[in-house]
């Protein structure tokens, strides 16, 4: 198990491909400082661990929502031999989520529904905002501000960006007329990207889809 921060990570970005994914060893990354980091400054943000990763074979990529979900990816992890796998958390404190007295794995490759939109929303407003880490939190803040203004929305933890859920993808997008994606990583090559890519590759019809995440900038 190599536990790091994730921009430091890059450092050793050809030991990665080459001494582990090509190779298929069975290691734990976990990335802390994952996403924006405040006083740490620039050299610091990790901002790039999914979209560097995601192009790996043979590597799970991973994030929780909460320090609950924490305590099960890391068992899960623990568990998995078939390979590397990683998990992305960010830096400070949790969300106050109660940790499982007893840890359990997570299928791999399988997100999870926290809230469905009202069956009454009209169509046309149709919105699903899906989230990754720590974009989950902030889509479930999105959704109750939303809400407020008698907006319904569905709310998902994607919870791997790499497999995706192809399944649970292809059903939001038949029931949604936009998809949000919200990471906090760049845009390019991260967890939206792989959104739309797994939508694009399973031929499912795409609604609209507004990525939300870092931009192409210092």
């Amino acid at each position: 198990m190599a536990a790091i921060y994730s921009t430091f990570l890059q450092r050793a970005y050809d030991q990665i491909v080459h001494d582990v994914c090509l190779q298929k060893l069975n290691v734990v990354f976990a990335l802390d400082r994952a996403g924006l980091v405040g006083d740490d400054g620039p050299t610091h943000h990790g901002a790039f661990d999914i979209a560097y990763l995601r192009c790996l074979p043979n590597i799970v990529l991973m994030a929780p929502r909460d320090e609950a979900m924490l305590v099960n990816m890391l068992h899960t992890a623990l568990l998995y031999d078939d390979g590397p796998i990683a998990l992305r958390y960010p830096r400070g404190e949790g969300t106050g989520a109660e940790l499982p007295r007893r840890p359990r794995a997570i299928e791999i490759g399988t997100g999870e529904i926290l809230r469905e939109r009202g069956a009454s929303a009209p169509a046309g407003g149709r919105v699903a905002l899906i989230g990754y880490g720590s974009g989950v939190g902030k889509a479930l803040e999105a959704a109750a501000e939303l809400e407020r203004n008698e907006i319904a929305v569905t709310v998902v933890d994607a919870r791997f960006a790499k497999p995706i859920d192809a399944g649970l993808m292809a059903q939001l997008a038949a029931e949604h007329d936009l998809l949000v994606t919200v990471e906090e990583g760049v845009l390019a090559g991260g967890f939206g990207s792989a959104v739309w890519e797994t939508l694009n590759e399973t031929g499912t019809t795409i609604p609209r889809i507004l990525r939300v995440g870092l931009p192409d900038a210092t």
